[in-house]
This record gives structure tokens, C-alpha cells and sequence, in this order.
């Protein structure tokens, strides 16, 4: 995942935000070794240690990615931060509104200042688990923009972030499929190749992704 997003043009730095468990020390011993900055916090609190990690490196601008996503495009990240910055918003999405992108496509973008403003107004749970929910939750309070996929990503059936054992199957298949030494492949790749091979479909259809509420 660290390596396509060293691909996106509008990240000028990429800052993993783990937690402070030993079991987590391995991702502090990947970091160091290719040479990306990390932050620690805690497990629960995921909004305090998103503010922290920008904090650490003083970042105006937080684009968000779940570290869930191996396949993340590093062109889409590119496309969220330009219309972020095209107008004048709190918070895009590319998750917004109606689904039109793969699963494990997500990005966000939002101010540093705004998610400490989000931190000093709300104490709820899942607000500090999900970092940005508060922010969607109250179109009244922040300025929205949701983006949608062009034609050739759009593909709300698919299904490549990684939570259980049949998602790490299938994403194993794209890259074992699309995957060349030195060589970038991108979310239209993907989608065609399912299109081409709608059975891989099946591997992971059943698994249902969690709203936000549901922890």
C-alpha cells in the first residue's frame, strides 16, 4: 500500500498511524526500514492519533486512507485532493454520497484544523473510532464534497479491501493477475480485469462490509 501511494503526486508525505500495542511493533520495524515516518496512539481513539500523526510532521491537510487497502489508486488519491482544494470544503470523499468506486478505493480529505475542531466537539465513541464520521454526520456544521467515479473505475460490486480470509484471497488473485516488478496498475486495471473475470466476484461476495455505527 506504501508503495502506490508513493505514486500520488499530492502527498508530499505519508505518516502511518499505528497503535502503541507490542503487537504493532512490526509495523514500526517496517517503517524504519523503508523509510517512512510513523506515529503512535491509541487503538480506541483513532481520531487523536490521526490529529497526532498530522501534528507529528506539521501537515495543513490530512488525506486520510485506511490501511486496509493494498490496492488503493494512487490517480484517485490525486483526484480527491485536487477537488478538496478546488473549492472551498471541509471534508471530500470519493465515499460520500452513493457508492461508485470499489471497495478499498476510500479517500478523504480534510484540515488538520478541522479535525481539531471535531476532536474539541465531540467525545462519542464511535466518532473518535472513525475519525471523520462525525464530520459527514453534520452536513449543517461542515462543508461537503463527495466525488464519483468515472465509468471507467466505477465499480460499487467489488469488493478489495482486506478483512477476512476470502478478501486476501481474491486480492491476492489481482495481484498475482495485474502485479509486474517496477510497474504501476491502477483502478480501471482492476475493474477491467474483474469485468473480464466476473467469476473472482464470488470469492468475497458474501462478506458484508460494516456501517460505521456498527463499530
Amino acid at each position: 500500500m506504501i508503495e502506490r501511494v508513493r505514486h500520488a503526486r499530492y502527498v508530499d508525505e505519508i505518516v502511518v498511524a499505528t497503535t502503541v500495542n507490542k503487537a504493532d511493533d512490526p509495523i514500526i520495524d517496517l517503517c524504519e526500514k523503508i523509510g517512512v515516518s510513523h506515529f503512535r496512539g491509541s487503538e480506541y481513539d483513532v481520531l487523536t492519533r490521526v490529529l497526532g500523526a498530522a501534528r507529528s510532521v506539521n501537515a495543513d491537510f490530512i488525506c486520510e486512507l485506511t490501511g486496509d487497502c493494498p490496492l488503493i489508486d494512487p490517480l484517485i488519491i490525486d483526484d480527491v485532493i485536487i477537488s478538496h482544494l478546488s473549492g472551498n470544503f471541509d471534508y471530500t470523499s470519493n465515499s460520500l454520497w452513493r457508492p461508485s468506486f470499489p471497495v478499498g478505493m476510500d479517500t478523504q480529505v480534510f484540515a488538520t484544523d478541522v479535525l481539531k475542531r471535531v476532536s474539541e466537539l465531540t467525545d462519542d465513541p464511535i466518532d473518535r473510532v472513525h475519525v471523520s464520521y462525525f464530520i459527514y454526520s453534520n452536513p449543517r456544521l461542515f462543508r461537503l464534497n463527495g466525488i464519483t467515479a468515472d465509468p471507467q473505475v466505477f465499480g460499487p460490486d467489488i469488493r478489495i479491501t482486506l478483512d477476512t480470509a476470502e478478501d486476501y484471497e481474491l486480492i491476492g488473485k489481482v495481484f498475482n493477475a495485474l502485479y509486474r516488478d517496477g510497474e504501476m496498475f491502477y483502478a480501471k486495471d482492476i475493474v477491467a480485469w474483474f469485468r473480464e473475470n466476473p467469476e473472482m466476484l464470488q470469492i468475497n461476495k458474501h462478506i458484508k462490509q460494516k456501517a460505521a455505527e456498527e463499530g
